[in-house]
Order: structure tokens, then C-alpha cells, then sequence
């Protein structure tokens, strides 16, 4: 008899639309492995509707806050239900960028300075020397991501919005130039790195992440072998830095131009990356041999509890 997955996905955060899209493909995928598959959209009586449901397995296909901070882990922890991806603690840690540097740095993997300051301060002056980046503190898909370059002569202003639904302690992070990479962890073992190389944008914002063809991906990535090896190397040290379990993926800035320092920096771990048709682990896995429905699979027969 096929286990009964319930791929949980939408909530009511930002990220809702992403997850939306990451959970049917998932469950789509899941549903053509054999699975009994349950679409739930989550809402806040999330416990209660499990607790009806009885899944064999939670895939959790939630992106941002309650789904990817701790909180639906801690449910799932209670009602016993494996599920995907990482537990209660590794997701909470992961999730906080200012916790998760500091996890990593002490492991061992190389971080950028960073201030944590009240947004309207971050607003008055500049806390740092430009350029640098203003980020929410527990965010995903570079939500709420300011880039202030080197000639702006004033702090964001978007800081004082009154419409800004992000917490008011902002992360001032210093800006590290150069090419953008990613490396997934699946079972503990790096897979291949991808540049992504964004088309019309500044960076790897919301749009080039989720849009078709808001950015290039470049897998392997083109750069010298022991540059590569060491991200790899970095991406498994800070997935077990952070306890992550599953799939996780780590994201590096590498400052390799003409005038550049040549540093490898690891930006921040995703325990939950996306699962759309445009997202880059479904593209490693792939490339790693993984049909989509594969990897799907291997997920869910990965659940558990207590971990």
C-alpha cells in the first residue's frame, strides 16, 4: 500500500505564491511516483487538520515564516508525523540570518561583517561604509533586500515606509561583489555548484529567482576546480554546522574580477529552497542524475521526526 503524503504549501506569509508553485509541482511529481497524495493549502488550524488527515508523511512545501522558521516542524513534532526537510531547531537557526553566521563563522565558513540596527536608524545615516546590504532578519526570497552602492550618498529610504512588513531590527551586511553561486547538500554529500547569472537585475532578487527567464544558470558553474571544491566543501561543513537534514542550499558570493580579493563567502543556508519548475536544486539534482520525481521520492522516504 502507497504511503499518503500530505504536501503542505501556500500559508499566508509573502512567500505564498512560491510555495503555492513549489507544492503542486512537488505533489504532482509525487502523485506520478505512486504516492496518495493530500494538496493541503495551510492555514492557522494547520494541527487540526492533520490530525484528520492521518498522513503516512508530511512534505512540507512551505517557504519563509511558520513554515521554514521552527514552528510547523514544532507541530509536526508533536502530532509525531515524519515529514521533510529539516527539524525544529536547524530550521529556526537557518532561518535567522544573524544566529546562522554566527553558527557558521564558529564552524569555520566565512561570513561578511554585518550591524544589527533598528530600521529607522539604518534610515538617519549610513551605519556602514556603502556599498552594503539591508536585510530582514528572517526572510526568504530576498524579500525586503536593499543593495546601497557605493556613490549613494543617502541610507535607504524604504526603510520608514509605513507599509514595511518586515521586523524593525534590519541587518546592515557588508556587500561582497562578484559572482553569485549555490551549492545544494542532499544526504550529506555537496552536489554540483550553479552561477546564476541575473538577466536585467542587480542581483538575485525575487524576479530573477521565480520569473522564467529572470536569470541564467550555469551548472557546472565556470570556476577554477579548488574554488570549487572548497564550496562544496564549505556547503556540507555549514549544513551540518546548523544540524540541516534532507536537502539544503548554500549560497556564496565569490569576489574573483579583475581587481578582486578572490573571497568565497557564504551568504546564508536555505533548509526549505524552492521546488518550482525554475528553481536551481530540482536543476543540481538533475544534473546529479535525479529525475524531479526522484528526488521528490527520496524526500519523503527521508521523513522523520526527532531529527
Amino acid at each position: 500500500m502507497s504511503k499518503h503524503v500530505a504536501v503542505l504549501m501556500g500559508g499566508w506569509v509573502s512567500e505564498r505564491p512560491v510555495s503555492l508553485s513549489s507544492g503542486n509541482a512537488c505533489a504532482d511529481a509525487l502523485e506520478s511516483a505512486g504516492y496518495k497524495v493530500t494538496r493541503v493549502d495551510v492555514d492557522r488550524n494547520i494541527a487540526e487538520v492533520l490530525k484528520n488527515l492521518k498522513p503516512d508523511v508530511v512534505f512540507n512545501g512551505l517557504h519563509g515564516p511558520f513554515g521554514e522558521d521552527g514552528c510547523i516542524q514544532g507541530i509536526l513534532e508533536i502530532l509525531e508525523i515524519p515529514y521533510t526537510h529539516s527539524g525544529v531547531m536547524a530550521s529556526a537557526m537557518a532561518m535567522n540570518k544573524v544566529k546562522a553566521k554566527a553558527i557558521m563563522q564558529a564552524a569555520g565558513v566565512p561570513v561578511a561583517e554585518e550591524f544589527i540596527v533598528n530600521r529607522f536608524v539604518a534610515a538617519k545615516s549610513h551605519v556602514m561604509k556603502p556599498p552594503y546590504v539591508v536585510k530582514p532578519i528572517s526572510e526568504g526570497s530576498s524579500f525586503g533586500v536593499l543593495i546601497v552602492r557605493e556613490d549613494q550618498e543617502h541610507p535607504p529610504q524604504e526603510l520608514t515606509r509605513h507599509d514595511w512588513s518586515h521586523e524593525d531590527m534590519v541587518m546592515v551586511e557588508r556587500f561582497i561583489p562578484g559572482r553569485e553561486l549555490t551549492c545544494a547538500v542532499m544526504d550529506g554529500k555537496a552536489l554540483d555548484v550553479i552561477e546564476i547569472v541575473p538577466l536585467g537585475h542587480g542581483f538575485y532578487d525575487y524576479d530573477s529567482k521565480y520569473v522564467p527567464g529572470g536569470s541564467q544558470h550555469i551548472l557546472p558553474a565556470e570556476i577554477l576546480p579548488p574554488v570549487y571544491q572548497e564550496l562544496q566543501k564549505l556547503s556540507v561543513k555549514a549544513h551540518e554546522a546548523l544540524g540541516c537534514r534532507g536537502i539544503s542550499r548554500a549560497d556564496f558570493r565569490l569576489d574573483d574580477g579583475p581587481s578582486g580579493t578572490g573571497e568565497l563567502i557564504c551568504l546564508e543556508v536555505n533548509t526549505q529552497p524552492g521546488m518550482t519548475p525554475t528553481s536551481l536544486v530540482p536543476e543540481m539534482a538533475a544534473h546529479a542524475g535525479y529525475k524531479f520525481k526522484e528526488l521528490v521520492s527520496w524526500m519523503v522516504e527521508d521523513a522523520s521526526c526527532g531529527r
